[in-house]
């Protein structure tokens, strides 16, 4: 639904982003923009639930990596609560993994953080006036997906992998070991270690170093 502002305000954003400095640069920003004004920070999950209901902003910008749970739980919470948020989705992750389930999620759009500063207001934007933003990239790309054209077999692979199961093998490729995990889902030993196997078995990978080895080259990519 495309959002209208009132002659003399601005549309309102709220950041959330665990890492002060790109929360600070993105607040700044948006804050020189005319018709843009910055609502609201949080860090992670539970902060960005309480400060999105408190400020009520237009749009919030949500990072892909969070501490703990990560940018698409919060987004589906997000959707849930907060059906006429409108939710952008930003990362350092590639596109062709995570934008799509971001869209499923709930969010408007997806941007890596690569891309330059008039894109992103460019992606803001957008999403406001309701419409949905992807790059062209992206866009050529879920095209051919559509209409049946091969992408690659390792993306078919790893497009086999739950939301929980991608933000697993992400923390394994950030060397995390199953206690760090476990803390940061909020899961049991015992689950993490079920969710590994699960991995290890739809992208066809033999043992623990295997995954870890794809995990490391697959955040490289």
């Amino acid at each position: 639904m495309e959002k209208t502002a009132r002659r003399g305000t601005r549309f309102s954003v709220f950041i959330v982003d665990d890492h002060p400095l790109v929360r600070q640069g993105l607040a700044m920003l948006i804050d020189m923009q005319g018709d843009l004004r910055t609502a609201g920070e949080a860090s992670d999950f539970q902060q960005a639930l309480e400060g999105i209901a408190s400020a009520k902003p237009d749009l919030a910008i949500v990072d892909l990596s969070l501490k703990g749970t990560d940018g698409l739980e919060l987004t589906k919470a997000l959707r849930k609560r907060h059906p006429r948020l409108a939710v952008l989705v930003i990362s350092m992750y590639d596109e062709a993994i995570y934008a799509e389930r971001a869209l499923k999620a709930g969010a408007r759009g997806y941007i890596m953080k690569r891309e330059a500063n008039e894109e992103l207001l460019n992606a803001i934007r957008r999403v406001l006036a309701g419409k949905v933003y992807l790059s062209e990239n992206f866009s050529s790309l879920l095209l051919e997906k559509i209409v049946g054209r091969d992408t690659g077999a390792k993306t078919l692979l790893i497009e086999n992998l739950t939301d929980r199961e991608m933000e697993v093998l992400r923390l394994v490729g950030m060397g995390r070991k199953n206690q760090e995990m476990a803390a940061l889902l909020g899961l049991s030993h015992k689950t993490i270690q079920v969710y590994k196997e699960k991995i290890k078995r739809k992208l066809n990978l033999k043992n623990s170093s295997e995954l870890a080895h794809y995990a490391i080259n697959w955040l490289k990519q």
